[in-house]
């Protein structure tokens, strides 16, 4: 027998989720139903400085108004740092990761007027990609903070050795579910951070780790979170994880054109909820009346 289709909304405790979360986790929610498969939800909280107890129960709760359900018990990604350890080992094992010690400011004088990565960062000019070995045990022995990076060319490589001639390509369902074949450019992201400095992983490790970990068949989030796939399905390749299908939608965006964002304080769920306004009126103001 076929298995269920898997998937799953994993929000970030940094803050109150807004009508953009809400638009995300009801479009998993319904193609998950569509699909009679099912819906998981991860809390996404490694970044445990900005993670608060009080936005994981709003998360709870946020949801449950809308009237979601999901698979109990709830993933938590600080439960999981082992796991993104390991997996990084294998990296380092590959010769594909080298630690960086420069700052953001290092970075962004070094990079100043070149090519920026989809995030609209200054692309990581390799300051540390060919550091002797010598050099680096010296910074080591001082106590001073790394991060781990990719050597984004040869991940490359060691990728296509992998795929062994397959296509390197994501497959990206449109909302009717037709599916894009998109060819795969991780090199836009240049040599990213894999562990971070002041966390044991990066977004991008952590959320292939645990979508393959848990058996997630279908990943729903929005468009601008289009161009990390391209990361993903690298680590994909080079993990031997499993490639899920991607939908990326819309996004919510405010009367400039600006997505929202927890960051800026837009109107939260929990704001809107205490006043007045219900589930129902909520997908009227996503557009999935």
């Amino acid at each position: 027998m076929t298995k269920p289709a898997v998937f799953r909304f994993a929000p970030s405790p940094n803050g109150e989720l807004h009508l953009g979360h809400a638009l995300s986790a009801l479009i998993g929610y319904e193609r998950a139903h569509r699909a009679g498969g099912r819906f998981l939800l991860r809390i996404e909280d490694i970044d445990v400085s900005r993670s608060r107890p009080q936005f994981v129960a709003g998360i709870f709760e946020d949801l449950r108004w809308l009237g979601l359900t999901w698979e109990e018990p709830v993933l938590f990604q600080s439960q999981r740092l082992p796991a993104y350890s390991a997996a990084a080992g294998r990296l380092a094992a590959m010769g594909l990761l080298y630690p960086c010690f420069a700052t953001r400011a290092e970075i962004e004088a070094a990079a100043a007027g070149g090519p920026l990565d989809p995030d609209g960062a200054p692309l990581y000019p390799g300051l540390y990609r060919h550091r002797s070995g010598a050099d680096i045990a010296r910074l080591k022995a001082s106590g001073a903070p790394f991060a781990q990076r990719i050597d984004m060319r040869a991940c490359v490589a060691a990728a296509r050795a992998k795929l062994a001639g397959a296509p390197f390509v994501f497959t990206e369902l449109a909302e009717d579910d037709t599916p894009q074949i998109i060819h795969v450019q991780p090199e836009q992201w240049g040599d990213a951070v894999i562990i971070r400095k002041d966390v044991p992983a990066s977004y991008h490790l952590a959320v292939v780790v645990d979508d393959a970990w848990q058996g997630v068949t279908h990943v729903t989030r929005g468009r601008d979170l289009f161009a990390a796939t391209h990361i993903h399905r690298l680590l994909q390749v080079l993990l031997d994880l499993p490639e899920p299908l991607y939908h990326h939608h819309r996004l919510i965006t405010d009367e400039s054109g600006r997505k929202l964002a927890k960051s800026a304080r837009d109107t939260s769920l929990r704001s809107l909820r205490e006043q007045g306004v219900t589930p129902a009126d909520i997908r009227r103001l996503v557009g999935l009346a």
